[in-house]
């Protein structure tokens, strides 16, 4: 009974030490294709273009770091994200902030740049075989 008792103790500790170092954004399922060639994703023609789309909790940030590398963040603060508080990408076009915090991250990886947050934003996986772009989580 001990050792149950103990084991259970610490399951009840590791999740409550994950639920304190995780935000907790809504995570909902993203499949999302889009042809990088149309014109409404025309300023992903080159690298440190940007576009906001439609998917994720909040929307998503769709940034070109290289020829062949792109990064999807989700718009979703991970700042009190009870708030539901969409990020906006600076004019800078480098960062990433929430009117609702001023909190601030970068927008080629969501890594924070500025609190009161503690936790960087999410990002979605990406598979790229031009000129198809593919988002998922």
């Amino acid at each position: 009974m001990r050792r149950f008792s103990l084991f259970l103790l610490t399951l009840l500790s590791l999740f409550s030490c994950r639920d304190r170092n995780m935000s907790r954004v809504p995570d909902v399922p993203v499949n999302i294709a889009i042809n990088i060639n149309q014109p409404d994703f025309f300023n992903l023609s080159v690298p440190s273009g940007w576009v906001y789309i439609t998917g994720g909790s909040r929307g998503i940030i769709v940034f070109r770091n290289s020829l062949t590398e792109f990064t999807a963040i989700e718009r979703h603060s991970a700042f009190e994200p009870e708030n539901n508080c969409a990020v906006i990408v600076n004019p800078d076009n480098v960062i990433i902030s929430d009117p609702c915090s001023d909190s601030q991250w970068l927008i080629m990886d969501g890594s924070i740049v500025k609190g009161p947050t503690s936790f960087p934003l999410r990002t979605y996986q990406i598979t790229f075989s031009d000129p198809m772009l593919y988002i998922t989580n």
